[in-house]
């Protein structure tokens, strides 16, 4: 059985992936900063975005995007901050993403998801700006 650790780096790999597909050119990834870590910062155009990436081997106790908090939506948006003064990135736009990983074999997942890929493909969701920085 996987830990908790393993699917999240799985997960944060697939999510490079997709995102380097459709584009996005890839920053940093796992980048620590503030004690705590970005888990992916890409441009998008002109835009910097910050990915929280969530992943899960179920669905069974919720969506993975469930899984971010009000406290988390504040961390992530004072490391985005953060990272963006340390690297001088005033000049751009930025916004912050979710993309969310789910390793799941079973059928009733499958069918109940709009982006059900075949095989031992995961299902990947995208949201843009998910969420607003109060900075």
């Amino acid at each position: 059985m996987a830990t908790r650790k393993t699917i999240g780096l799985r997960g944060e790999q697939e999510a490079v992936r997709y995102l380097r597909k459709r584009g996005y050119k890839i920053i940093a990834h796992r980048d620590r900063i503030l004690r705590g870590d970005i888990d992916i910062v890409a441009m998008d155009k002109r835009a910097v975005v910050f990915v929280e990436v969530r992943s899960k081997t179920s669905a069974e106790h919720g969506h993975p995007a469930e899984t971010i908090d009000t406290r988390k939506k504040q961390r992530i948006c004072m490391l985005a901050n953060a990272y963006i003064q340390q690297h001088r990135l005033e000049a751009y736009s930025f916004r912050l993403d979710v993309v969310t990983v789910l390793f799941s074999n079973s059928k009733e997942v499958q069918n109940r998801w709009l982006f059900w890929r075949s095989g031992d493909s995961p299902i990947i969701e995208h949201f843009q700006n998910a969420f607003e920085s109060d900075a």
